[in-house]
């Protein structure tokens, strides 16, 4: 399999902040939408995009919420949106669109985790739905504003969840196959790494390049509040007294350190002319080779991507899937 999937040795590292990673980069006249742009990662990557001069927008499912959490971000637009209500997702893009606004910048960054079962108004399994189907039909809602900012960027929030699963085509919405939770999870992320892989190939010609990025384990943003914490006691995520344990060479992160590599791809100048990658750490993830995708699956946190994440065959296969289920 042909891939880019090559480190560029940024200079960055596990331990490097988004603080740290926009120094120098004047986003002045930029606009960016961030998903869950309100809370945890999100929350701080519209900050710090913001603080180097991006018009910030935020869809959100609770906007009152999403208000008082942007406050201290002037000029930040909120907006309601739901990914699990395809007609939401419609009326935010198609309301963007009419603003005539190009879109330099994409963070599709909400999502859920581990999730108990649930489907959507149409009978798809909440997570591969909300991470990935309504992120899909957003980005694809938005297609002309990307084109028209000639330089656009989409970073799509995939995870070390991947080594969970790979994207059943048989049975994506679990209707023949026993529901598990992470199960789940990782077909979504997994879901999120082959969009990045196809939508970058096929939006290259029109200056749209795309990435998808693992930002760590960052356990206090809410997204495991359906997680035992005696599991992530027992995992090392979360010390004696439940508090989160920071040791990034383990993927422990604080927000800061996350929503670093979310904002180097969306800004940095190291990648231009690149894309289709799988990124962590504030760098490109190398491709495991065959023979430790084993013990990478199992929980080994050397950097890199199962080679089922970033297959274009499976990408574009999946890009197909998702254009029939999102009509």
């Amino acid at each position: 399999m042909t891939t880019a999937q090559q480190p560029l040795h940024s200079g960055f590292g596990a331990s490097t902040t988004a603080e740290e990673v926009i120094k120098g980069v004047d986003l002045t006249g930029k606009v960016a939408i961030v998903t869950g742009g309100y809370s945890g990662i999100g929350l701080e990557t519209a900050r710090v995009l913001h603080g180097a001069g991006a018009r910030i927008v935020v869809p959100a499912r609770d906007v009152e919420r999403a208000r008082a959490a942007v406050a201290d971000l002037p000029g930040t637009e909120v907006a309601s949106m739901d990914l699990l209500d395809p007609a939401s997702v419609d009326t935010f893009a198609g309301e963007f669109l009419a603003s005539g606004r190009p879109l330099h910048i994409l963070v599709n960054n909400a999502g859920i985790m581990a999730t108990p079962l649930a489907r959507d108004a149409r009978g798809h399994e909440a997570q591969f739905a909300a991470n990935h189907l309504g992120h899909f039909r957003l980005t694809t809602g938005l297609w002309p504003a990307l084109v028209a900012a000639h330089g656009a960027r989409v970073v799509v929030l995939s995870s070390r969840g991947i080594r969970f699963a790979g994207v059943d085509f048989d049975d994506l919405h679990f209707e023949h196959r026993p529901y598990e939770p992470f199960l789940a999870y990782g077909q979504s992320k997994t879901a999120n790494a082959l969009f990045a892989v196809e939508l970058d190939r096929r939006g290259r010609a029109e200056g749209i390049r795309a990435f998808a990025v693992h930002p760590g384990r960052i356990i206090d943003t809410g997204l495991a509040r359906h997680l035992d914490p005696a599991a992530l006691r027992a995992a090392g995520a979360l010390d004696a007294e439940g508090r989160p344990v920071l040791d990034p060479g383990r993927q422990l992160k604080t927000v800061g350190q996350g929503a670093a590599t979310t904002v180097w791809c969306a800004t940095s100048p190291q990648l231009d002319g690149l894309g289709g990658v799988y990124c962590e750490n504030v760098d490109i993830s190398p491709l495991l080779a065959p023979e430790d995708e084993a013990a990478w699956a199992d929980g080994d946190t050397t950097p890199g991507v199962l080679s089922r994440a970033v297959d274009p065959d499976a990408a574009a296969r999946l890009w197909e899937v998702s254009e029939r289920l999102t009509a």
